[in-house]
């Protein structure tokens, strides 16, 4: 891992036992072969928010923003830009609650939108559940696309995270934060009952589980 890297995520990653003091100052955890993090080095409420914009990688950024790309538009048009935002931030923080109370003692750091995103996704189920998705399916050398039910893959999506996080119980060193996207998506499930705008909804061609009105091309945002 180049250095600067390392030393952004140690700064700004969130480590739980650090935040919740479960870990004594001076503890080094490896992030890799050759990098490492100390903590106490910088401390740290802050992290709860920066963490959410760093990543690892940059597969990591991408599959974040391809997700978020998905579903967040949609999602941003039943409450409006500013609104977008707080709740945004609201799931994150949720989804680093869960994973510290799940892991308090932690000395890795967690970095990364999944959970905030997560949020986005347990959102955009009750806000637009009949809306088709395209997944891509690999049969061995073919290639090829289905459309489910957005409340069929994203269901399928949390089941998955939700069963990562009791096989990861108890591990110790990195990996994923299954944790962080379930307590994001039930948080988005929740939240955007508070959130989402009436009017904007009534609007949008795609809410609820029956259509309004028939869609067209023409549709387009819904302009605030």
């Amino acid at each position: 891992m180049e250095p600067a890297l390392s030393a952004s995520i140690c700064r700004l990653g969130l480590i739980s036992g650090e935040l919740v003091q479960t870990v004594p100052a001076g503890t080094r955890f490896a992030l890799g072969p050759d990098a490492s993090c100390v903590t106490g080095d910088i401390s740290t409420w802050p992290t709860a928010i920066t963490s959410m914009f760093m990543h690892g990688s940059w597969f990591h950024l991408l599959g974040n923003m391809w997700f978020l790309w998905i579903f967040g538009n949609n999602v941003e048009d039943a409450m409006g830009h500013l609104h977008f935002v707080a709740f945004y931030l609201l799931c994150g923080l949720a989804a680093a609650g869960l994973q510290i109370g799940t892991n308090p003692e932690s000395a890795v750091p967690m970095v990364g939108g999944s959970g905030a995103i997560g949020g986005v996704m347990g959102a955009y189920v009750l806000l637009y559940p009949r809306v088709k998705v395209h997944m891509l399916i690999f049969l061995g050398f073919y290639i090829t696309t289905i459309a489910v039910p957005a409340a069929l893959m994203l269901g399928y999506w949390f089941l998955v995270q939700f069963l990562g996080g009791l096989g990861s119980s108890g591990a110790e060193g990195g990996g994923v934060a299954f944790w962080a996207h379930v307590g994001g998506f039930g948080a988005g499930a929740i939240l955007i009952v508070f959130f989402r705008n009436p009017r904007l909804l009534a609007r949008h061609p795609y809410y609820g589980w029956r259509p309004k009105r028939s869609p067209t091309r023409s549709w387009r945002r819904i302009s605030k």
